[in-house]
């Protein structure tokens, strides 16, 4: 059999298969269901995350451990200071390295650090001679304090224990509290389900919280509970619990051989911003290894992974601060000198708060400086603003085709409820031709997998202004969800640097 990646073939065939517009409706859960995603509303501490702050804090230990010991042995005035710090640089990242690769920086080794530390001992031994070498071949070993290196070594190793044995306490008190831990859901009920969560279940150092099951089949055919796990409602109702509850992944549980019925449940499910993996472990099909992902040992078929996600958020929103705060004082003028100018121009406040669709289709407000007569705003974007519109005042005009009114947006991205990049947030009740955006496009609050941006793809590609065609915001969906497939912070940068070279162009900009 060809080994082949079924993981490519279910994600771009689930997009091509428009079966329901997620999201076009707001779905009632039923009181059980919003009961437990008001459980896990709370966000929680990623695994990943965790695991990579330990490195940092193992690293600079290790750092702050040889410098102090070097300034109280060896003394502040020594003639060889950059060669002590960089052997305590390169040791201390030559470490943490060597106890990545031994495997002890994952869960397990955490949790149970008596079973870790004889790797931990083996791999700090293997640091101090792969220096020792170093010093030998470039005949500079004399020129070390042997006292400083033992010293180093010995309480380098204590501190790593201290350290360990601390984050094993704090680990576990975590996992009982349930502030670290993935959330997951399983999609599909009956045998297939209960043998998964057994499985999931009897993994050690598990850290998969199961929150329940959705089915849309009726309760003859998939029992109201499984595996002592309630089912909380359907598919469709699974949309909006997901927008509630802070879920992490998505396990359907059916056989790869139903693939009309997966097809069907993924062409609902993947415009949600959370992992979607495919059960593998009842299947006696098997793929290239590459193709799976593991909870323990049971194999999963990565469909959809949740974009800019763990570190890439990090390194993101600090994107978002850093060029925000540029932003803001580089155009401060500008925007003081606009504020001024809408107070003369017409009487209401210089500042309009529109209520838009955010991150996970929640609803947040943006600011723009006030383009329109205060008794003829539109807070909800219902009518489209047209050329020569007569609800815009002079001041207006002028703004919106230069894009000043969305200046205030810079506040918005600082404190988080705006990215400066991403898909442009639309208001919740703007239209085409009299239709909600999502009735018109398959698929559009997939846009939502992300925040939404200051500017986007689709802008600085011509796609701005006015919509009134349905092909204008299925462009700006299509050129939005390839924003968020192909995200990275040069991606970020070159639009940000682009942007107001198109925004010359303000031919759709009324």
């Amino acid at each position: 059999m060809n080994q082949v990646d079924p993981k490519r073939i279910y994600a771009s065939k689930a997009r091509q298969t428009g079966i329901l517009k997620a999201g076009s409706e707001q779905t009632k859960l039923n009181p059980i269901a919003w009961q437990v995603a008001q459980q896990y509303k709370r966000e929680t501490m990623s695994p990943v995350m965790v695991l990579g702050v330990m490195r940092l804090v193992e690293l600079s230990m290790l750092l702050l451990t040889g410098i102090a010991l070097y300034f109280a042995y060896v003394g502040f005035s020594a003639p060889l200071f950059w060669h002590y710090m960089t052997v305590v640089g390169g040791g201390s990242v030559l470490a943490i390295v060597i106890y990545q690769f031994t495997g002890c920086y994952d869960m397990r080794a955490l949790r149970n650090p008596s079973g870790s530390m004889g790797r931990i001992f083996v791999a700090w031994m293997a640091t101090f001679a792969a220096l020792a070498l170093t010093g030998f071949f470039l005949k500079i070993s004399d020129s070390f304090s042997r006292f400083w290196l033992g010293a180093w070594f010995v309480c380098g190793f204590g501190a790593l224990l201290m350290l360990r044995i601390t984050a094993s306490q704090l680990l576990r008190r975590w996992a009982r509290n349930g502030t670290i831990e993935r959330r997951a859901v399983i999609v599909g009920g009956g045998a297939n389900a209960e043998d998964l969560i057994r499985s999931i279940e009897q993994q050690p150092y598990n850290d998969i919280r199961i929150c329940g099951l959705f089915d849309d089949r009726d309760d003859l055919r998939s029992p109201p509970v499984v595996a002592g796990y309630p089912k909380l409602g359907t598919i469709t109702e699974l949309v909006e619990f997901t927008r509630i509850a802070r879920i992490d992944m998505l396990i359907v549980a059916l056989p790869i051989s139903a693939e009309k019925r997966v097809l069907s449940l993924l062409s609902k499910l993947w415009v949600l911003p959370v992992d979607i993996r495919l059960s593998a472990h009842a299947n006696h099909l098997r793929f290239r290894p590459r193709a799976y992902s593991y909870i323990g040992s049971v194999p999963m078929l990565d469909i959809f992974d949740r974009p800019i996600n763990d570190w890439d958020s990090v390194a993101k929103r600090g994107f978002d601060i850093v060029f925000s705060l540029i932003g803001i004082v580089l155009f401060s003028p500008i925007m003081l000198a606009t504020a001024i100018a809408i107070k003369l121009d017409s009487k209401g406040p210089v500042l309009f708060r529109q209520k838009r669709h955010g991150f996970n289709n929640e609803a947040i407000e943006v600011l723009k400086f006030r383009s329109m007569y205060v008794d003829k705003c539109d807070p909800t974007a219902k009518a489209a603003v047209t050329k020569n519109d007569p609800r815009v005042t002079r001041v207006g005009r002028f703004i919106r085709k230069a894009s000043i009114d969305e200046l205030p947006q810079f506040f918005n991205a600082l404190f988080g409820s705006l990215s400066l990049v991403g898909p442009r947030p639309h208001a919740v009740a703007a239209q085409a031709h009299n239709r909600l955006y999502e009735e018109v496009v398959d698929g559009y609050f997939a846009r939502h997998k992300v925040k939404p941006g200051v500017t986007g793809w689709a802008q600085i590609n011509g796609w701005r202004g006015e919509i009134d065609t349905d092909e204008k915001i299925r462009k700006r969906t299509e050129y939005d969800l390839y924003y968020i497939e192909n995200w990275s912070l040069w991606f970020d940068l070159k639009i940000l640097l682009l942007t107001p070279i198109r925004l010359l162009d303000t031919e759709n900009a009324y």
